[in-house]
């Protein structure tokens, strides 16, 4: 597997994303996996708060999240920690690095929007097997620092089922399915960086354990990569905490 990524103008809001793209994203072949931030989706989908405005990020949070749970910090004033499209994610995804004096959401329905970029990046370069991620970066408990991860996708399937297989002494696996989504996200954002690289898209070329697909995931697609609480092995901490509705 190799990954290159593409260094951009400095992008701004309500710019035209499927231009971006075609400006700074070399022809594609057959089988690569193109990853795109989800800020600079959110960006050109106008999707940003002014600092100065009546709205404080606080409220932001609240409104973006489908639940949320707020809590003191050692480490600052108060953390919010969101349930958003499936997804434990520190302040509902609202971010403020790399823009000027601005909020920026998460994307406006996520998944469309990677099916769109596929179908233009798959049009434009002739290709039948193609990925998208959009991807954001996430913390992890009990760990510093921060790692990638697949908000959406579209073209392949984000999981590798290995129950059912065999281990090296042959015994049989029985709950092990490796989060392919997940895993080709964080290998392209710490190549893109974090900070000033101005490198918000990755190519990933000759990804393993990738099955394409040739029609945009559905939304049984999308439910069947997520957890239910009480189902998640972390289901004790999950349930533990008083999630107030969002939105």
């Amino acid at each position: 597997m190799h990954v290159v990524v593409c260094k951009t103008h400095k992008i701004c809001a309500h710019e035209d994303l499927l231009a971006i793209l075609d400006r700074y994203v070399p022809a594609l072949k057959e089988g690569d996996v193109v990853a795109v931030t989800s800020k600079i989706v959110a960006l050109c989908q106008g999707r940003v708060v002014p600092k100065d405005g009546a709205t404080s990020k606080n409220d932001l949070i609240r409104q973006e999240a489908e639940w949320f749970v707020e809590h003191a910090s050692p480490h600052s004033k108060k953390i919010t920690i969101a349930i958003k499209e499936g997804m434990l994610i520190a302040s509902a995804g609202i971010d403020e690095s790399n823009v000027k004096q601005q909020y920026v959401l998460w994307p406006s329905q996520p998944q469309q929007a990677a099916a769109a970029i596929w179908a233009h990046l798959k049009k434009r370069d002739g290709l039948h097997h193609l990925g998208v991620i959009l991807t954001d970066s996430q913390t992890h408990p009990l760990r510093w620092g921060v790692m990638g991860v697949g908000l959406a996708w579209c073209g392949f399937r984000p999981l590798w089922d290995c129950r059912g297989t065999q281990d090296i002494w042959g015994q049989a696996l029985r709950v092990t399915t490796m989060n392919v989504l997940d895993g080709l996200a964080a290998s392209a954002v710490i190549m893109m960086g974090e900070s000033a690289e101005q490198t918000p898209i990755a190519i990933v070329h000759d990804a393993p354990y990738v099955r394409f697909s040739d029609v945009p995931p559905t939304k049984q697609d999308t439910q069947a990569l997520r957890i239910a609480q009480q189902d998640d092995l972390y289901a004790p901490l999950l349930q533990s905490v008083e999630w107030k509705k969002g939105g």
